[in-house]
């Protein structure tokens, strides 16, 4: 392991009774970026997490985290800040007695205003964690998850059940932990948010690596575009032109999925010159993260 490789994988399995969880997955993690862990259901991600974090024994392989340490150890927990979906927290603390809890299990940490700024906690302070809305509790697990100035923070989930002014406030305290050197797992399913943050985007199934790189590589994976357009023409004399693989209906009119966006353009509106509200855009990863699991299932 380089010094800019905080974790490695090697051939990594798993199994509950006769469920393949994990099968020979092979994985670094980089130093200073937010790595992001997409799947179905079932995919592995959680199981992945747990073997990470050494909340299950590893069965089957390796992990080595930070050189040479093992999980589940005191120097790698020390190392490691965590947002799980299930919290575990006591909920009958206030904000502010949370953070001081567990501030003081580290050696190092950062100040509780410090973390209820980032969090957008202000005025929650003297609140009891029991009391407060799904949104302001996931910005209280971010916050304890930060507490001891991680390496390395992972999290499952962080935007869960917060609305969108809530949700961008988190994804900019995650930036910045990034822009200071911090390394992110980030496990999500809102394909925006990994797109808007992430580095490098790791698509998991049935316990197999289906893809890792950039999100624009991921992208590329899948030779598609996306048209917009409101014709006159049906949907299956749009499923004829050529090149169109899908062909789907939305407000505004149709949405088509083309393996050669320019060849379906001219067809269509040699088809129907008074097509319009025309719109071509590349595929999103969203596209490509659905197309690459569908194909895999």
């Amino acid at each position: 392991m380089n010094k800019q490789t905080i974790a490695v994988i090697e051939d990594l399995e798993h199994r509950y009774r006769d469920q393949q969880a994990l099968a020979g997955i092979r994985l670094e993690f980089g130093r200073g970026l937010v790595t992001a862990l997409l799947g179905p259901n079932g995919a592995g991600k959680t199981t992945l997490i747990h073997l990470l974090l050494g909340l299950i024994p590893v069965q089957r392989g390796r992990i080595g985290l930070f050189g040479d340490q093992r999980p589940g150890s005191d120097r790698a927990r020390a190392r490691i800040g965590v947002m799980l979906q299930r919290s575990g927290v006591q909920d009958n603390l206030t904000v502010a007695e949370l953070i001081d809890l567990f501030g003081s299990f580290h050696v190092v940490c950062e100040s509780t205003a410090e973390l209820v700024a980032e969090a957008g906690l202000e005025g929650l302070e003297a609140r009891r964690f029991g009391r407060l809305s799904g949104g302001q509790q996931q910005r209280v697990l971010f916050a304890l998850a930060c507490v001891g100035r991680p390496d390395w923070l992972i999290l499952d989930e962080p935007t869960s059940g917060l609305d969108p002014v809530a949700r961008r406030a988190l994804w900019a305290a995650i930036g910045a932990r990034r822009a200071a050197g911090t390394s992110i797992l980030l496990c999500t399913h809102y394909l925006d948010e990994a797109q808007q943050l992430a580095d490098r985007v790791v698509v998991l199934n049935c316990g197999r690596v289906l893809a890792d790189g950039a999100p624009d590589a991921i992208r590329r994976q899948v030779a598609r575009d996306r048209i917009r357009v409101r014709t006159v023409l049906s949907a299956d004399a749009l499923a004829a032109l050529p090149a169109v693989e899908q062909v789907g209906v939305i407000d505004s009119g149709h949405e088509l999925m083309s393996s050669n966006a320019t060849a379906s353009v001219r067809a269509l509106l040699a088809a129907d010159p008074t097509a319009d509200r025309l719109e071509v855009a590349p595929t999103d990863l969203e596209t490509a993260f659905l197309h690459l699991t569908e194909n895999a299932a």
